[in-house]
């Protein structure tokens, strides 16, 4: 199948696959005579593996690391156990994160009533009074490490 067949069979977006394939997560496939890639069920497979495990937040090195294990099935899989439970704490960690910020932009809520003209809008001076206290913006959990990995670049996902 070429490449178009494969992203309508695991509703994936081309440029995605293509990414994948440069990111090592799946086999280069064969290339026809015209030089299009033909993919084959193992394909199909290896794909849906890897989309289900970023369904599940994980990053590229991660499930390099699960597609790995699985390519060694004689091995044990105490690694596999370890990234799992890594990947927990990283889960735990971050919905405490959300928490807070909830709680945070539920307190900035009440900063307006909603008949205020922008000028007097509680929720903007609140964020500009406490924006220049704030050290840097971007080192928050979506920046650079999470998981404790260099950030990469994010492939295009489509919703699973």
């Amino acid at each position: 199948m070429k490449i178009g067949e494969l992203a309508r069979a695991t509703h994936t977006q081309a440029d995605t696959i293509r990414y994948y394939e440069r990111e090592g997560l799946l086999p280069e496939p064969a290339r026809s005579e015209g030089n299009y890639r033909i993919y084959g069920p193992e394909h199909v497979e290896r794909l849906r593996f890897v989309r289900h495990c970023r369904s599940l937040d994980m990053t590229l090195d991660e499930v390099g690391a699960l597609l790995r294990a699985l390519d060694a099935p004689q091995t044990g899989c105490q690694e596999v156990a370890a990234l799992i439970d890594q990947h927990l704490d990283h889960v735990t960690a971050r919905i405490r994160e959300l928490t807070q910020l909830k709680a945070r932009l539920k307190a900035l809520r009440t900063q307006c009533d909603d008949d205020r003209d922008m000028a007097h809008c509680g929720i903007l001076n609140s964020l500009a009074a406490s924006a220049s206290s704030v050290q840097d913006p971007a080192a928050s959990a979506h920046g650079p490490g999470v998981h404790g990995h260099p950030q990469r670049k994010p492939a295009p996902l489509r919703p699973v």
